[in-house]
């Protein structure tokens, strides 16, 4: 036998010892391809990631307690730096803030100081008339109470209140909100003593105190009455004119009361005195009307001798303007230079105080009535101006109440619209906001029976003004 055959009887490899160890190589090196081909499939990873997560489970947690003060401890001083940041940034935004306001500020302050001065000069002339859009007839509210026609009307420096007069000798004092009687003044009986203080002739006109302290009323019996506006309790009464108190004014931020009457004379008098402080002559006829503001002077309307007049208080002394053509019947200031008036002529004139002639003449302002070729002008019974602006109102007998606007330096009038109201027009008033007109409306005219509207209503007219939204400015 060969020693090869011996050798596989006895079990050993034919190869040797080298062999057997190649095998055994042979074998370990499967065995971890296997593992390879197992961890590509994905199997064995998965049981491996999952002992995983059960070797750390086995681990055990921290609280959420010990977590908290740990992330506390870590952010200490990352809250410092954010809280201090945060400060930084709150008091920036402070003083931007500050800053903005005060440049508003200076801003408003600056345009109120110009405006002041352009107030002082009687040169303001805010525009707000092309902003009015026509009220519609359904919005204008109607109060009545007086029996006769209503010949003039104030209202109370804070708008909320109306003070109306008639030929009916009464005095209502109106809620604007409600429109309702807040206090009657009953007409006097002539000789009657011991009864309630009152008018017993035609109230021709009325005035309040810029303050709403004092109301004067006076009437065609020469009389001046004074009142608590508040309560509507009699003070005093002022006598001294020798005709009809036609027209009062006060000046604006004191007492002093401006008087005239149709004895052709202006009194000035001290109501919080309780006294009379001088008389001025220069008219030539019957005065019908009389304004006055801030200045220390009044301007009158001379009726038929056809003058407009500026009374310089102090100077005792006076500028005579000419005009119209008729008897001029209604006057009022638009600022401390300007002012408008009304005559039965039918013009419409707007004056300026260095010029003894008008700025700008609108004739036939309400129209003509009567027969072809026998043609009248509508009287201007009433004007009103709100206060610098360039918004001027007037009214007749045209059934009818017309808006303008004043031109630039007042040397033009141009008609914005026509607000219907049947009657004789003989007051009007803006409010101080000039968020509504007042018209105090009648049969007759304030001043005499010269016609009678039989449809026409005697009554307070409350006519809301609204403005139109102002375009965006560019690049808003």
């Amino acid at each position: 036998m060969s020693a090869t055959g011996a050798a596989r009887k006895r079990g050993k490899p034919a190869s040797g010892a080298g062999a057997g160890a190649g095998a055994g190589k042979l074998r370990r090196k499967g065995d971890s391809s296997g593992d390879k081909g197992k961890s590509k499939g994905g199997g064995k990873m998965n049981e491996e990631i999952s002992s995983d997560s059960e070797s750390e489970s086995l681990v055990p947690r921290r609280t959420e307690e010990e977590e908290e003060e740990e992330e506390l401890e870590e952010t200490a001083q990352e809250k410092k730096l954010r809280l201090a940041k945060l400060y930084l940034e709150q008091l920036k935004q402070q003083e931007e803030e500050k800053a903005e306001a005060r440049e508003f500020e200076e801003d408003q302050v600056a345009g109120r100081l110009k405006e002041d001065v352009l107030e002082q000069r009687g040169r303001l002339q805010k525009s707000v008339a092309k902003e009015i859009q026509a009220p519609d007839p359904a919005d204008i509210r109607i109060l009545r109470g007086h029996q006769l026609s209503i010949t003039c009307l104030v209202i109370t420096p804070d708008d909320l209140a109306i003070f109306s007069a008639s030929k009916d000798c009464t005095i209502i004092k109106w809620s604007v909100e409600s429109g309702r009687k807040l206090h009657v003044i009953p007409r006097a009986k002539k000789g009657a003593e011991g009864q309630p203080s009152g008018h017993s002739s035609h109230v021709l006109c009325m005035a309040i105190s810029s303050d709403g302290k004092y109301l004067a009323s006076g009437d065609r019996s020469k009389l001046i009455l004074i009142w608590e506006a508040q309560s509507c309790q009699h003070l005093y009464t002022f006598t001294g004119h020798r005709d009809a108190v036609s027209g009062l004014a006060f000046r604006r931020g004191t007492h002093q009361l401006y008087s005239t009457s149709h004895d052709r004379s202006v009194k000035v008098w001290n109501v919080a005195e309780n006294s009379y402080v001088e008389t001025l002559f220069g008219h030539q006829d019957a005065v019908a009307a009389l304004d006055a503001l801030s200045r220390e002077c009044c301007v009158t309307a001379g009726g038929r001798d056809g003058t407009v007049r500026v009374w310089k208080i102090p100077e005792e002394s006076q500028l005579v303007f000419y005009g119209h053509q008729g008897s001029i019947d209604s006057i009022q200031l638009i600022n401390e230079e300007h002012m408008v008036s009304g005559a039965d002529d039918g013009s419409v004139a707007l004056w300026g105080l260095s010029k003894k002639r008008p700025l700008a003449l609108q004739r036939e302002a309400h129209g003509l009535r009567g027969e072809l070729g026998l043609e009248q002008p509508f009287w201007v019974s009433s004007v009103a101006a709100l206060l610098n602006t360039d918004l001027v109102a007037t009214g007749s007998h045209s059934n009818s109440v017309r808006l303008w606007q004043c031109g630039e330096a007042f040397r033009q009038l141009d008609l914005l619209c026509d607000i219907p109201l049947v009657g004789f027009i003989n007051s009007l008033k803006f409010s101080s906001a000039g968020d509504f007109l007042v018209a105090g409306v009648g049969q007759e005219h304030r001043l005499g029976r010269w016609w009678r509207i039989k449809e026409a209503r005697n009554s307070i007219c409350i006519i809301p003004l609204h403005r139109a939204p102002r375009p965006p400015a560019a690049g808003s």
